[in-house]
């Protein structure tokens, strides 16, 4: 099981940071590893942190400058990005004990 789980968690990190996208694919790199462009700073932020806190509002402040599609594949970057980072330190806890 735990298998096919690397092998899924392979495949969309893969597919979200590294496939074909409207986004450059360094952009979602860097967003993912938290540590995006000034503009994209407090949105990234706070989805690694909380994102059950994010608004439109977060969301409106970009429209400027960003496309829907593109703010779409700036969210999910960070959303993987976060997912991961907490995987990591999870499975980091879980060798220590």
């Amino acid at each position: 099981m735990a298998e096919s789980l690397a092998t899924l968690q392979h495949a969309t990190h893969q597919t979200v940071l590294d496939g074909r996208g409207v986004t450059d694919g360094a952009l979602r790199r860097r967003v993912a590893a938290g540590q995006p462009p000034p503009e994209l700073a407090a949105l990234v932020q706070k989805i690694r942190d909380h994102a059950y806190r994010v608004t439109d509002a977060d969301i409106d402040a970009l429209r400027a400058k960003y496309t829907e599609d593109e703010l779409f594949e700036i969210i999910v970057a960070a959303a993987v990005g976060a997912a991961e980072h907490r995987l990591d330190r999870a499975l980091g806890v879980m060798e220590q004990a």
